[in-house]
């Protein structure tokens, strides 16, 4: 499959141009659906502003890619965390193809000029896919290198001309019970929340994937929408994404609201700051060997080894606004 058939969506499947078109009806969903919950780290005061620092695109484009050995495709598409179809790592992969992709909407909105629910092919129409190879690590201590197919958040994001009260991005994924069973179990507060500050959004590793290795995503990994944050930890990579919200303060997501002391806003890898209940300072790479699921053991970088965001948060106190 090609990258440009893994985004193809048949144009009988795209919403009709007179709902996208009708922005009374378009309010009137917003105020009908719950409101997004606010919340900082800890009850702390906001952090500091960014950073200015501009990223060059060919620092940003050092990112995508690597020499490191990828993960097998197996591998990448059998051990994952998708709570929507079961806690085990093996059980999203196992679980009954339910998720239905095709239509698929994502309603945008919030701080911006030009809020729309659009289909999956309107609300990436004219961008480009690409391929990036980005390391992802999760904060148990495990990580996956995998080359990912889909297009830059922040050139998504400006088409609907965020206001400048938009600090912040909200995504929430799908939180249908009849078609992901995880949710019948009270593990999170459902539906699934992330956030970003805005400018991480922007950022040029910032990643709408709609594929792997080729193909598109299979429903383990996040079908038919998902984000990659490749320099913070994979519980940030938000899956089957049907809304994405500009607003002023910063979201509140399902993994703080959950363990608060344990899943800060930011979530950057920093191997310098211990989740409470194991280190962070190493990290099992699940790479290509058919022998064993796990490598060695090797040292966690600070930002997954991504430095090319760390202006983001210069002046910041890492070990805080973890």
């Amino acid at each position: 499959m090609s990258l440009r058939d893994a985004l193809n969506i048949p144009a009988s499947q795209i919403t009709d141009e007179a709902v996208y078109a009708d922005r009374r009806r378009l309010l009137a969903a917003f105020a009908a659906m719950p409101t997004l919950a606010l919340s900082g780290c800890s009850d702390a005061a906001p952090p500091p502003p960014p950073s200015k620092t501009i990223v060059t695109p060919a620092q940003a484009s050092s990112g995508f890619r690597t020499t490191e050995e990828l993960t097998r495709f197996e591998d990448a598409t059998s051990y994952n965390n998708f709570y929507e179809f079961g806690s085990g790592k093996a059980d999203p992969s196992q679980a009954k193809k339910t998720l239905r992709t095709k239509p698929w909407t994502v309603l945008v909105g919030g701080e911006c000029a030009k809020p729309g629910r659009l289909s999956l092919d309107d609300l990436l129409k004219g961008f480009k896919p690409e391929e990036r190879i980005y390391r992802l690590r999760c904060v148990e201590g495990w990580s996956m290198v995998i080359p990912w197919l889909g297009v830059p958040l922040g050139p998504v994001l400006k088409r609907f001309e965020p206001t400048s009260k938009a600090k912040y991005v909200a995504f929430v994924t799908l939180g249908d019970p009849v078609q992901m069973p995880g949710i019948r179990y009270p593990i999170l507060d459902w539906p699934y929340r992330e956030g970003l500050r805005i400018d991480e959004a922007m950022h040029p590793l910032a990643f709408l994937a709609t594929g792997l290795y080729g193909k598109a995503l299979p429903q383990q990994n996040g079908a038919p929408l998902r984000l990659l944050v490749p320099w913070k930890y994979g519980f940030k990579g938000i899956k089957s994404i049907v809304r994405i919200e500009f607003v002023e303060k910063m979201p509140e997501t399902a993994w703080h609201a959950s363990q608060p002391s344990e899943y800060g806003f930011f979530s950057n890898v920093n191997p310098n700051v211990d989740h409470p209940r194991w280190s962070q300072k190493t990290e099992r790479r699940i790479a290509g060997t058919a022998s064993k699921l796990f490598a060695e053991r090797i040292p966690t970088k600070l930002f997954n080894g991504y430095p090319q965001v760390a202006s983001l948060y210069a002046g910041m106190d890492l070990r805080k606004w973890f």
